[in-house]
């Protein structure tokens, strides 16, 4: 899969899911930044600016679902493509997950071998081009990725 190095942000506060994912996506050739919590996130994207974020929602301090909420509200992290990540898959949570902003969701545990997928998955569904507004273009708009 060639990436072209594209960056991508990991922010969550599990130093074994940071490392895994990490690795999982460096080894496809993407650009990896890590964050441990949403201040350090907000501290990273004053230089970094990821295609896409990896967003933990369970996070100390501010959660993921407020900093998606305050990068989707700034015009300059307003682009991002940001799939949330949790490990406790709670009925409402991925609707929650799109109500803030978020544009995918996946679970815990990540399975290294498909991330890269899953991520490619994301940032090509966020390219393609706004489709027709005919019925069937409205039925299938609301589909995500498979997780």
């Amino acid at each position: 899969m060639a990436t072209s190095t594209i960056p991508v942000l990991i922010v969550d506060d599990n130093p074994s899911n940071l490392k895994l994912a990490r690795f999982a996506l460096e080894g496809e050739g993407y650009e990896v930044r890590t964050a441990p919590d949403g201040e350090a996130a907000l501290t990273i994207l004053n230089e970094f600016r990821p295609r896409l974020i990896l967003m933990d929602l369970q996070l100390p301090g501010v959660d993921g679902l407020e900093l998606t909420r305050r990068l989707k509200d700034d015009p300059a992290t307003s682009g991002i493509v940001i799939v949330a990540v949790t490990a406790f898959a709670m009925s409402g949570d991925r609707e929650r997950s799109k109500r803030a902003g978020c544009d995918g969701y996946l679970t815990k545990p990540i399975d290294p071998i498909l991330l890269p997928a899953q991520v490619a998955q994301y940032l090509a569904a966020a390219a393609a081009p706004a489709a027709p507004k005919t019925p069937h273009a409205q039925a299938t708009a609301s589909q995500e990725p498979e997780d």
